[in-house]
C-alpha cells in the first residue's frame, strides 16, 4: 500500500471512531453540566507529548519541565473527605504520589487469554500508532523497565493544578502512556476523585477513581466500579462537527499501591471488561535516590 493511500486509511479509520462515539454516546456541554468531563485533547493523530501545551492553556498555567521532585498529587490531602484520610497511607506510598518523579518503575504484564487478540490488534492499529495507551502485550516488552516523566502544571502562584505523566519503554523509547492527573469532584460526589486524562485526537479517554486508604497496612486503593453516566468509571469524550460527546465504557479498573514484606513498594493494576478481567499490570516501584 502507498504511504498516501496508508495516511487516508488511518485518518478514515480514526474518524470513522469519532463518527462511532458520536453515535453511541450522548452529547455534553464541556463548559455547562458536563464540565467535569472537560479534559486536555490531542490536534494530530500522533501524540507523545504533543498535548501537554493544551492542557495547560485549559487550566490556565504552564507546564513544568525541569522540576526532578515532582508529584502525580503535590498533597495526597486534596484527595480527603468522608471515606478517605490521606493520614491513613503508608508514608512510602504518600511519598511516591508526592514526588513521583524520584521513582524508577519495573513492570510486569500478563493478559487473559481471551482478551489477548483483540489486545493485539488494538495495541497495533491505535496504541503503537498514536503513541497513547499503547499497553505492553508481552512481559519481555517491559524487560528494560519504562521509563517516566512527570511535568506538573502550575498556576501563577506556584499551585499545582495537574501533573502529566509520560511513561515510555526504556528498551525503545516508545511512548505507552501519556496522562494527565488530577483531583476532580464528580457530579454529586462528597469527595474528590482522581481523574486520569489519556488525551487522543478531539477527544480523549479518562478514568474517575475513587481513593480508599486500607488503615491495616497503609495501602492505596484506587476504584472505578461499575455504576451509572457521572459516578465513577472510564469515558471516552469525542468532538465531531463542533460538538462534544460521552460514553461510559464497561471497564473497570482497580489499583493497590503498597508495602510489601520485605519493604519494596509496589503495585498491582486490573483491568476488567464488565465482570472478566482482561489484563494484569504489576509494578515495582523503586526511590531513585
Amino acid at each position: 500500500m502507498q504511504p498516501s493511500a496508508s495516511a487516508g486509511l488511518t485518518r478514515a479509520l480514526d474518524l470513522g471512531t469519532r463518527k462511532f462515539w458520536r453515535l453511541t454516546g450522548r452529547k455534553i456541554d464541556p463548559y455547562g453540566s458536563g464540565r467535569w468531563l472537560r479534559a486536555p485533547q490531542n490536534t494530530g493523530s500522533l501524540v507523545e507529548d504533543s498535548w501537554l501545551p493544551a492542557a495547560a492553556d485549559l487550566l490556565g498555567g504552564t507546564v513544568v519541565t525541569d522540576d526532578a521532585d515532582a508529584g502525580l498529587l503535590a498533597d495526597m490531602a486534596e484527595l480527603d473527605g468522608p471515606g478517605f484520610d490521606a493520614g491513613d497511607l503508608h508514608p512510602a506510598v504518600r511519598d511516591f504520589y508526592e514526588h513521583t518523579a524520584r521513582y524508577r518503575l519495573e513492570v510486569w504484564s500478563a493478559w487473559s487469554p481471551l482478551f489477548w487478540p483483540p489486545g493485539e490488534l488494538i495495541s497495533r492499529v491505535w496504541g503503537k500508532r498514536l503513541q497513547q495507551l499503547a499497553v505492553p502485550m508481552r512481559p519481555l516488552d517491559t524487560a528494560h523497565g519504562m521509563g517516566s516523566r512527570v511535568l506538573p502544571i502550575r498556576d501563577p502562584a506556584g499551585r499545582q493544578l495537574a501533573a502529566g505523566w509520560l511513561r515510555t519503554l526504556r528498551s525503545t523509547g516508545e511512548y505507552v502512556y501519556g496522562g494527565l492527573y488530577a483531583p476532580r469532584l464528580l457530579p454529586g460526589g462528597t469527595r474528590p476523585a482522581v481523574n486520569v486524562a489519556f488525551p487522543l485526537e478531539s477527544g480523549n479517554i479518562q478514568a474517575n477513581f475513587m481513593p480508599y486508604a486500607d488503615q491495616h497496612d497503609g495501602a492505596f486503593r484506587l476504584e472505578s466500579p461499575p455504576g451509572p453516566f457521572g459516578a465513577p468509571g472510564t469515558y471516552v469524550v469525542a468532538e465531531d462537527a463542533g460538538r462534544t460527546f460521552a460514553a461510559r465504557l464497561p471497564f473497570h479498573e482497580s489499583f493497590r499501591v503498597y508495602v510489601d514484606d520485605e519493604g519494596v513498594l509496589r503495585t498491582d493494576h486490573e483491568l476488567r471488561m464488565w465482570r472478566t478481567s482482561a489484563f494484569r499490570l504489576h509494578y515495582k516501584l523503586q526511590r531513585a535516590d
